[in-house]
């Protein structure tokens, strides 16, 4: 079975949103288009508590992007964004969520972020999607989403680890920086990922 994995289309993560990824809105059109292609659709959901760890406002004096240590992990701090319960953690208004059959919501560990939709950076926590994907069946997994060169690459990355044949559709992703991008690109060629764009699906 193939499977649809889309990551973290949010408001926050939308232009104007808290945390806003370039040109993020222009990836939910394709991802519309694209659902009706995949015998399984599902998605995941940045979904902080108030005061994570993960959020400069969380650290008197460390302004959004700076680097730290924390709790053995380097950290990036971000602005605070996908609040739980807040409309800037919901999915984006125009993707369409119909065809969704889960949402694993991730980040939920206050002393640690989590980019993967598998489970958070220190490995510790996982979410379920792995198991699930399994008891339905899914080998190809096509993952999608925001942003490119974070939570869509570390979602990708442990797919493949997790022993699913990936695929990182590359027009319907869009990055923050185009360095980390080029690393993460890089990278998942390297083991396995493959990237391609919606047009041969």
């Amino acid at each position: 079975m193939r499977a649809l994995l889309i990551v973290d289309v949010q408001h926050d993560f939308l232009p104007g949103g808290r945390l806003e990824v370039p040109g993020g809105d222009e990836v939910i059109p394709v991802i519309n288009v694209l659902q009706d292609r995949f015998d399984l659709v599902v998605a995941t959901q940045d979904w902080h508590p108030e005061g994570h760890e993960s959020f400069a406002s969380a650290h008197p004096g460390k302004k959004p992007f700076e680097e730290i240590r924390l709790h053995g992990l380097n950290q990036v701090l971000w602005p605070d964004h996908c609040v739980q319960g807040s409309k800037g953690a919901d999915l984006a208004d125009t993707l369409n969520k119909k065809t969704i059959a889960a949402i694993f919501r991730k980040g939920m560990h206050r002393r640690v972020d989590s980019y993967s939709g598998f489970y958070d950076n220190g490995k510790k926590y996982h979410t379920g999607l792995a198991s699930y994907l399994r008891s339905m069946g899914v080998k190809e997994l096509f993952v999608c989403g925001l942003a490119a060169d974070y939570c869509v690459y570390y979602t990708a990355k442990d797919a493949r680890n997790e022993g699913f044949r990936t695929y990182y559709i590359t027009d319907a992703t869009k990055y923050i920086a185009a360095d980390t991008y080029e690393k993460a690109i890089s990278d998942l060629s390297e083991i396995g990922v493959h990237l391609i764009s919606s047009t041969e699906l």
